[in-house]
């Protein structure tokens, strides 16, 4: 028997989402009867604590007894329990300096942490995430902005909507004009920006197309790493060679930014890889970006205009490509700007359902079948004290020597 815990979330800003669903926890458990489950008593949960009482688990306060303890995000130092083996997204993977305490206390205290971004295939693809939701989010956030800038249309907030389901009803009282739009990506966050854009029944064209002519209606283009970079040869190879040699390759994203009036942001952008445009090809005449909804968020680096992330109360800002700072969103000059970095948390209800059918699916088995398929073996970032191989390269960031 293993026992898992749903643990209460404690950063803040408050997350009101959670791994599994009250629903999924009876699925789980009559798929899994190894398998048990305790819910630390939450008040910000979007599943309330009765719902899983009366969903048959128990609710407490201590979870101490359990193995396994299943959580969203950071887990407060001060909160961590020694000797158990915790998933959260830890965020240290990239050496982030505001988590490094964190894996240091980590490794103090004995526990085998699982980062939910290192649950992957053999081949490195992410298996689950809550990317599709930042998608949605992010991509609907966008029109928002564009219709509260111009004053053509008003949308409520994501977060004051119930669920997905209200999110497309609002979509469908809203018409945009004839603009064109660039979707970067391949991932779940693309592919959930994407629905939002078929939803609104705009007209996907290729690349050539896009570039090349004007049209009567809205209508995007969804891009790879291959469209917008170009290896420095002349000649493009393959996605997986890009991923391997990004300093080979030089950006060609202006081609899009001459040509386009809104940039969805979805792409994954791995270190050392092009930026998409500098302050300086912002300011050009020839760019024609004046919205980007920059769902990747990466400050400062690949997209010169996302300055700050923004927040869920206050998710929209301006950008001067004159001075690089932040203006007022609805100054003519400036580039739109939606940077929300937890746009996941804007849809807790369905974000949580979802995470909650990929763990069950690729995860939960790994526990019952001794891990075949390595994906606990791969995901496990400390153990024993110590970091894992495959991520020993953390180790001088745990030292604090960068």
């Amino acid at each position: 028997m293993i026992k898992f815990a749903l643990i209460k979330e404690r950063k803040t800003p408050p997350d009101r989402r959670v791994v599994f669903s009250p629903k999924k926890l009876q699925e789980i458990v009559q798929k899994f009867p190894e398998a048990s489950f305790k819910i630390e008593a939450s008040d910000i949960r979007i599943f309330k604590d009765s719902e899983y009482e009366e969903a048959g688990f128990e609710v407490s306060q201590d979870i101490s007894d359990c193995e396994v303890l299943l959580g969203v995000k950071e887990v407060p130092i001060a909160s961590l329990i020694p000797n158990k083996k915790y998933f959260f997204f830890s965020h240290t993977i990239k050496k982030q300096p505001y988590n490094r305490e964190l894996l240091e206390a980590i490794l103090k205290n004995n526990i085998d942490l699982y980062d939910y971004e290192v649950i992957v295939k053999t081949n490195g693809r992410r298996l689950i995430g809550f990317g599709r939701y930042a998608g949605l989010v992010g991509a609907y956030n966008c029109f928002r902005a564009l219709g509260l800038r111009d004053g053509i249309f008003e949308m409520p907030k994501v977060d004051i909507l119930p669920d997905l389901k209200s999110v497309l009803l609002e979509l469908d009282k809203i018409k945009l004009p004839n603009i064109k739009i660039v979707l970067t990506g391949s991932g779940k966050v693309a592919h959930g920006a994407k629905e939002i854009l078929d939803h609104l029944k705009i007209k996907q064209v290729g690349v050539e197309e896009y570039l090349n002519n004007d049209f009567n209606e809205p209508v995007y283009c969804l891009i790879d790493v291959l469209d917008y970079n170009v290896h420095k040869s002349g000649t493009n190879i393959t996605n997986k060679h890009f991923y391997s040699h990004p300093e080979e390759y030089n950006s060609n994203f202006m081609r899009f930014a001459e040509v386009s009036h809104v940039f969805i942001a979805g792409h994954f952008y791995g270190d050392g890889a092009p930026i998409f445009f500098t302050q300086e090809q912002a300011n050009s005449p020839k760019f024609k970006i004046k919205l980007v909804a920059d769902v990747s968020c990466d400050i400062g680096i690949p997209i010169a205009s996302t300055i700050r992330s923004s927040t869920i109360a206050d998710p929209i800002y301006g950008y001067d490509p004159k001075t690089g700072e932040e203006v007022d969103f609805r100054e003519k000059s400036a580039i739109t700007v939606m940077a929300v970095d937890n746009l996941p948390c804007e849809l807790p209800k369905d974000a949580s359902k979802g995470f909650g059918d990929m763990f069950m699916k690729h995860v939960i088995p790994a526990f019952f079948n001794l891990d075949i398929d390595g994906i606990l073996e791969r995901a496990k970032m400390t153990e024993n004290g110590k970091l894992a191989e495959r991520f020993s390269y953390l180790q001088n960031y745990v030292d604090g020597k960068e």
